[in-house]
């Protein structure tokens, strides 16, 4: 085995692609069902946006990110190659490994994020059992105690690293019902509070300048923007295409739209019935009586685990690997995003709604955008769905580009969609003042993911073709 390849990254074996529709479904069940979604939607709402515009922003952005999400993760269960190797054949062998590290490391903010959230409801968990421990002081975004739960849920998640694919599969499978009767109790309880003609009839908030529909957009087909890249980390397991076809169609756009709805009745019935909206649900859960707390509390730590375990550590843990083959391993790549995930703060990232939906999601959605739109070209309209896959493990073959393993041609077409919404993203940011920058340079960050996987596309097959 040479130092581009090691047992985790080669390509799976037909005894191996045994995952059917079910299982694809189960897993986006499972990775849907989370905070970061029901915080979307109640971010939507904050952010000046009725609920009848939300939820229809949210089903209208994942049926957007479901095309490429099937697309790319047709080379997976074409070839049963991850996500690294099939970035090599447009980048480069070697060069991959610039999209696998920017794809893990969005991972592991997100995985920190994800334990964030976690370790609120575990800190919210602890206080229904009577434990007592303080939240933020003024001017504080996150108590010692709930820093201590924060890196007790953190820890958790080695164990899921420890053994391996296969027992994230088997979680997504039993987790996935226990959460939709979770999410419809939820429902339950909160249309028993208020009456649904208060909670539908809650008039929008009203934001200075409007509701910004395309910059919410954008962002939305962010958040799995980084799945519609690694997908070939699952897909490679599919018995067939019309697998992970049927079962992604399914298990994404409606689920998606119908857990946010969650979101929007709990974000209503806190500001309804206690005076105050709540962001997060662990802020309405703790409202609530012991017994209902304690299970719904119970039921948010299941959940942002089996979106964690499934979304933010099987990419990285593929992607590391693919920066030194040889030395770092599916585990060994897992546990250094563990520990890169410490450094995140998500505590003051997601201390504004505006900081959350288009700051972060928006962010990241435009440098994978960018990358998307290359593997698409490379892949589909340059390749026509072919790879030469034991070329895509060696530097003499056509995919090592002159021996250097690096594709020039993507580098730069990279760099070309994503420079221009830079400007933009430091305004929105405030790392910017808006009037250093020219307002169509601001509107363009708002068009972020579909500008740079467009114009990086396009660029990447006109200089191909060019000099093919």
């Amino acid at each position: 085995m040479n130092d581009l390849s090691n047992q985790d990254l080669q390509a799976t074996s037909v005894v191996q692609r045994t995952w059917t529709w079910r299982d694809y479904a189960a897993l986006w069940v499972g990775m849907v069902i989370c905070v970061p979604t029901y915080t979307m939607a109640s971010s939507m709402l904050d952010q000046g946006f009725s609920w009848q515009q939300a939820i229809w922003l949210v089903f209208l952005a994942n049926c957007i990110v479901l095309v490429p999400m099937v697309l790319i993760g047709r080379a997976g269960a074409q070839y049963g190659i991850p996500f690294p190797v099939l970035a090599r054949a447009s980048f480069g062998v070697r060069g991959a490994s610039l999209p696998a590290v920017l794809r893990g490391l969005v991972a592991c903010g997100w995985f920190s994020i994800n334990c964030y959230f976690g370790g609120l409801a575990l800190h919210g968990l602890l206080n229904v059992l009577g434990m007592g421990l303080a939240g933020p002081a003024a001017g504080e975004t996150i108590s010692n105690s709930q820093f201590a739960c924060f890196l007790a849920f953190w820890a958790l998640h080695l164990v899921f690293i420890w053994r391996g694919l296969e027992s994230i599969r088997v979680l997504e499978v039993v987790a996935a019902p226990l959460m939709i009767l979770a999410s419809l109790a939820l429902v339950a309880w909160a249309l028993m509070k208020v009456p649904a003609e208060q909670i539908f009839g809650l008039p929008a908030k009203v934001v200075e300048g409007g509701p910004k529909t395309w910059a919410a957009l954008t962002g939305l087909v962010g958040f799995w923007a980084t799945l519609a890249l690694n997908i070939p980390d699952f897909t490679r397991f599919a018995r067939s295409q019309r697998d992970q076809v049927v079962g992604q169609a399914l298990g994404l756009p409606l689920p998606m739209a119908l857990f946010s709805l969650v979101g929007v009745i709990g974000f209503s019935v806190s500001s309804i019935a206690y005076g105050k909206p709540q962001l997060f649900p662990d802020g309405l859960l703790t409202q609530m009586g012991p017994l209902a707390a304690g299970i719904g509390l119970l039921v948010i730590l299941l959940a942002n685990l089996t979106t964690n375990v499934a979304a933010n550590l099987v990419s990285p843990s593929y992607d590391f690997s693919q920066v030194a083959p040889r030395r770092i391993s599916f585990r060994t790549g897992g546990l250094i995003a563990a520990v890169i995930g410490l450094l995140f703060m998500p505590w003051k990232l997601l201390a504004t709604s505006g900081g959350y939906l288009f700051t972060w999601l928006g962010g990241y959605g435009t440098l994978l955008g960018a990358l998307a739109g290359i593997l698409l070209a490379d892949y589909f309209l340059l390749r026509k769905g072919q790879l030469d896959v034991d070329a895509l493990y060696r530097l003499d073959g056509e995919y090592g580009y002159g021996g250097s393993g690096w594709n020039g041609r993507a580098v730069l077409s990279f760099l070309l969609g994503v420079l221009p919404c830079l400007p933009g993203y430091l305004v929105v940011s405030g790392l910017l003042a808006k009037d250093a920058v020219p307002p169509m340079l601001v509107t363009l960050f708002d068009f972020g993911w579909f500008f740079s996987l467009a114009v990086a596309g396009t660029l990447y097959l006109l200089t191909a073709r060019r000099t093919a």
